[in-house]
């Protein structure tokens, strides 16, 4: 039977959706019409799915099987017509049974040994959700293969195969009790443990370690590699280190596995909302190299992390992948001075002068809402006298003089630039708007504010300076030097480099702890004319990263699609 999934209802009504997932995720924006040549687009999922062994008491347990679509090429292309997924189910025949999930990207209808999935257009990220269950008599250890291959006019898809398995090693990491509220300095170790409920042994493990800025591992062992986020992507993937550790063994069903020697995790000088997560799976090349994600990794000299047998454990067939993985929330107790900046221009009648105004982030913390991705503040200015914006960031939204909604976002008396979701420690940024003189009124003065969100709160709860919150930004100065409030970019400012979108607004709540990651930013543009009546952007800083969240998924849009994360799963978290 043919079914309209909810999420294929707003597939077919929406566009511009974004999606964000520890790992799998992407843009559903629909790109631009299919261009001359064909694009090509690839299929994907996971490399194996293992099934729970068929109960001798009562119901099996289900699995899923998502299927993916990617552009390898990136390059906008998209697709608007009627496209099918043909799923082979004849390699798995005997060993699993299939069904259609409820909430499948797709209108998907299985008949015999093949599943046909019909969508409109083609969207990067999920197509399609199956459920798996081990058929009944088939035996541990028996394995197939499922293949899907895609078609549509003028696009081609390249297949893809993925094996299924009955049985298989289950590692499930355990939850630490960490002391969440910190104060710098604080080092708490990392007794890491888990178990492998499974069926079968798994073949040495990979242990990833995810930690944001404010949070430092002292140790350096020799058998993992580490990663400052340096040149990954997104740009400002800064927020995130990791930790890459393979431990060589035989992890047995039904025990129980710890660090021989327990690993700390310190709050830095830097800290004030962190995260920290730490993730067990069974190793391989293929699992190492979605984890490093394409960024630069360095080994560590120390000794090696080793693991021990601690104890057995009842023997359960979990093979659920989506307990690997734990996290931890931590707040400590800090502080960043956020310091606003003007500046001053000259300029006559009918000339247009660029001004910038903005803040920076003079520490010592760094400033993340990681999981809610919500801005960290809001940058308010107010136009001087005698000048018209003529072009504006893209991250700033033209309000009236009290703040209300304004449709015209030229020549607006005011402007809202939401900040990106995390500020680095030390970063400055730069907004520049184009000002049109209309007047050449001496000492026109337009007030600068880096605030909180909530225009009715606009205190930033981590800022012990607010006396430097606002500065001035100075048309045509009466004297060539003077104190214009918080600080100065001097005569002729600076440009600001491109940056990236997220919503911009006047109301809102900022981000608290636990509350969760990443596209990131370093700089902004201006617009002028129509193209420039944006209602919302990521406000660019160096060292600023605007993460796109929702719970799952924010730890796991973090540093590249590191972490593992099943798009069945629905965490309402944060």
């Amino acid at each position: 039977m043919t079914r309209l999934s909810p999420r294929t209802a707003l597939r077919r009504t929406g566009s511009g959706l974004a999606a964000a997932g520890l790992l799998t995720a992407g843009s559903l924006a629909l790109g631009a019409p299919a261009q001359a040549a064909d694009p090509v687009l690839t299929l994907g999922g996971p490399a194996a799915t293992a099934l729970h062994p068929f109960p001798e008491d009562g119901s099996p347990r289900s699995s899923s099987l998502t299927l993916t679509v990617d552009d390898p090429a990136q390059d906008g292309s998209g697709y608007e017509g009627e496209v099918t997924y043909t799923v082979d189910l004849g390699g798995i025949a005997g060993i699993a049974d299939v069904s259609v999930a409820e909430d499948t990207g797709a209108d998907c209808r299985i008949t015999g040994a093949t599943a046909v999935c019909r969508d409109q257009g083609v969207h990067p990220g999920s197509v399609a959700d199956f459920d798996l269950t081990a058929a009944e008599g088939g035996a541990e250890g028996a394995t197939g293969t499922v293949t899907v291959t895609g078609a549509a006019d003028g696009v081609t898809f390249t297949p893809f195969s993925t094996e299924v398995t009955i049985g298989g090693p289950d590692l499930v990491m355990k939850r630490l009790p960490f002391e969440q509220t910190l104060v710098p300095g604080d080092v708490q170790p990392a007794p890491i443990t888990f178990a492998n409920e499974g069926t079968t042994a798994a073949d040495g493990v990979l242990l990833t370690l995810m930690y944001s800025r404010g949070l430092e591992i002292p140790e350096r062992y020799a058998n993992c590699e580490y990663s400052d986020g340096a040149g990954q992507r997104p740009p400002g993937a800064f927020a995130w280190s990791t930790a890459l550790c393979s431990v060589e063994g035989a992890y047995e069903p039904g025990a129980v596995y710890t660090l021989a020697v327990p690993l700390s995790v310190e709050a830095t000088e830097r800290a004030y909302l962190d995260t920290f997560v730490y993730r067990i799976a069974e190793d391989s090349a293929s699992q190492r190299s979605a984890q490093r994600a394409g960024a630069p990794f360095t080994r560590g000299t120390g000794p090696e992390l080793a693991l021990k047998k601690v104890t057995a454990s009842a023997r359960g067939a979990d093979l659920d992948p989506r307990d690997n993985q734990q996290e931890a929330d931590f707040h400590t107790e800090n502080t960043a001075d956020f310091v606003a900046t003007g500046g001053r221009r000259t300029g006559s009648v009918g000339e247009t002068v660029t001004a910038e105004v903005g803040f920076r982030n003079e520490g010592p913390a760094w400033i993340g809402h990681l999981r809610s991705g919500e801005p960290v503040a809001a940058v308010d200015f107010t136009v001087p006298e005698g000048a018209e914006v003529t072009g504006k960031p893209a991250s700033c939204k033209g309000v009236t003089a009290t703040g209300a909604y304004r449709e015209q976002q030229l020549g607006a008396p005011r402007y809202v630039c939401d900040t990106a979701m995390a500020v680095r420690d030390g970063a400055e940024t730069g907004l520049p708007f184009a000002l049109r003189i209309t007047e050449v009124v001496p000492d026109a003065t337009g007030a600068v504010t880096v605030r909180n969100t909530r225009l009715a709160a606009p205190g930033l709860p981590f800022d012990p300076e607010p006396a430097n919150n606002t500065a001035q930004l100075v048309l045509n100065p009466a004297k060539a030097s003077g104190d214009t409030g918080g600080t100065s970019h001097g005569t002729t400012g600076t440009s600001g480099s491109t940056g990236g979108d997220t919503p911009g607004s006047t109301s809102g709540t900022s981000g608290s702890p636990g509350a969760s990651s990443t596209s990131g930013s370093t700089g902004s543009h201006l617009s002028a004319g129509p193209a420039s009546a944006h209602t919302g952007g990521g406000l660019a800083s160096t060292g600023s990263v605007a993460l796109t969240a929702s719970v799952a998924a924010a730890m796991a849009l973090v540093a590249g699609g590191v972490l593992y994360v099943t798009t069945r799963r629905r965490v309402g978290r944060g």
